[in-house]
């Protein structure tokens, strides 16, 4: 007989913080979480190696990321916490899991922060008034600001991250509006009128054939790298039983909507192969279209899309090696907290990984970077598996009677969670032959592995000495 419905008692990791995160704050975390660099200026390079067959991986990617998200919810629903999944691991799985778990996030948010302050550095530099200022000083200057909001209180994280997601999704309405008029209507751009007609004319969906396409998956696996981001915020959110549901429900909408529905948009606008690497294909368009400043807009937008991962890395971080400080499983101190219910020292750790990122930036290649987001990757992909791990051991507990069920159930679970992991590990697979990043990240696995196993022993040492 399955137990009634009762509340959750709060997991150590919720202790000491405050409910701030409003609805607003909430569901625009979950809108840019699934909004990034990945659509603004990644697309660009990925329109010209797959063609219109990007719309195809958006869309698949994009089911794939609802379903991990379904599964948080429903541990959500379970029991919040700002632990998120290191105390999911840990209370439904074992410390050994919440410690993998949470040292994995650690590295991709590490991986990625490393990316993001020095494109931050880069973007600036994209005006000439910026030229002469050192790279440096807008690394700094960018840590400082986002360090500092997310120090003084989980309401400026939250209000930061608000206006930081509404300029990206101002921006990508604008194209769709536009978009849509001219594909509406049928307005010639550059001498040719918009239409599906333009994909049939340059070589279908699958220009280049199927494996180009699944080469990118990897590319737009870290594109949705974020969402899982509102989970974390759902231990400090107001009323999260009420708020994620409706969040993670919206997410497969906004997917289809700004991923699926603008590059479908955009190779019906212009030929799939108007647009480049290195260029924002929306910039393409609205060149195309005569727009002067275009350039100068859309690279305010890829700005603020870098300083919204790098806030959310800071705040993600810092809540999760709490949770694995106060389970054990990292320095004792990383758990401590300011007068604003902070996790400072957390935060102020990974400030320091994003700090030597900005001096690595002087030192080595830029290729090194592809290897250092093909790292990020690598914590995505565990993160997500170690979710939909807890999420099939609270169905069997509740299946059992021991748990009460969810008002949130993850659908058509289990067999959506196997094919979810089972997606994921082809997802690495293909990563191994994107020669050479790709491939070395994958070598690289086994290295990553041995470095966890050593830190497990040390931590199992530590506790035998401790009794």
């Amino acid at each position: 007989m399955t137990k009634a419905a009762e509340p959750s008692p709060a997991l150590p990791a919720d202790e000491g913080y405050h409910k701030d995160l409003g609805s607003r704050q909430v569901q625009m975390i979950a809108i840019g979480g699934a909004i990034g660099t990945g659509l603004f200026l990644g697309a660009g390079s990925r329109l010209q190696m797959a063609g219109p067959a990007l719309a195809v991986i958006y869309l698949v990617c994009g089911i794939f990321s609802f379903l991990i998200l379904r599964a948080l919810g429903e541990l959500v629903m379970y029991r919040p916490t700002a632990g998120s999944f290191v105390s999911y691991a840990r209370e439904l799985i074992g410390e050994r899991a919440a410690y993998i778990a949470g040292w994995m996030s650690f590295l991709n948010w590490a991986m990625t922060g490393i990316v993001d302050i020095t494109a931050v550095a880069l973007y600036m530099h994209f005006w000439g008034t910026f030229a002469d200022v050192p790279q440096w000083v807008f690394a700094l200057a960018a840590l400082f600001i986002v360090g500092t909001m997310n120090m003084i209180g989980v309401k400026y994280f939250g209000e930061l991250e608000f206006w930081f997601s509404l300029i990206k999704v101002i921006a990508l309405a604008l194209f769709l509006i536009a978009g849509t008029f001219f594909l509406g209507f049928r307005v010639p751009i550059n001498g040719q009128t918009p239409g599906l007609h333009l994909i049939s004319e340059n070589g279908g969906i699958f220009p280049h054939g199927i494996w180009p396409a699944l080469l990118l998956l990897q590319g737009v696996v870290f594109a949705y790298s974020a969402i899982e981001l509102v989970g974390t915020a759902a231990g400090e959110c107001a009323n999260p039983r009420e708020i994620l549901p409706k969040a993670i429900n919206n997410v497969i909408w906004r997917i289809a909507l700004f991923y699926v529905g603008s590059v479908v948009l955009l190779v019906c606008l212009l030929p799939w192969n108007a647009y480049h690497a290195g260029t924002s294909p929306f910039v393409t368009f609205f060149q195309a279209l005569g727009v002067p400043g275009i350039d100068h807009v859309m690279n305010i937008v890829v700005l603020t899309a870098a300083l919204s991962s790098l806030n959310s890395g800071l705040y993600s971080t810092g809540r999760i090696l709490r949770a694995l400080a106060l389970g054990g499983s990292a320095p004792r101190a990383l758990a401590k907290m300011n007068r604003q219910s902070v996790p400072y020292v957390g935060i102020l750790t990974t400030a320091g990984v994003y700090l030597v990122g900005v001096g690595l930036n002087y030192l080595i290649p830029s290729r090194v970077f592809e290897f250092v987001l093909n790292l990020s990757a690598l914590g995505i992909v565990s993160t997500w598996t170690f979710i939909l791990l807890c999420q099939l051991k609270l169905r069997e507990r509740i299946n059992q009677g021991e748990i009460a069920p969810t008002s949130f159930p993850m659908p058509w679970a289990p067999y959506s969670n196997w094919l979810t992991i089972g997606f994921l590990a082809f997802v690495i697979v293909m990563m191994g032959f994107d020669y050479p990043e790709g491939t070395f990240t994958v070598a690289a696995i086994p290295v990553i592995a041995a470095v966890l196993f050593l830190g497990w022993l040390v931590i199992l040492k530590n506790r035998r000495n401790a009794n």
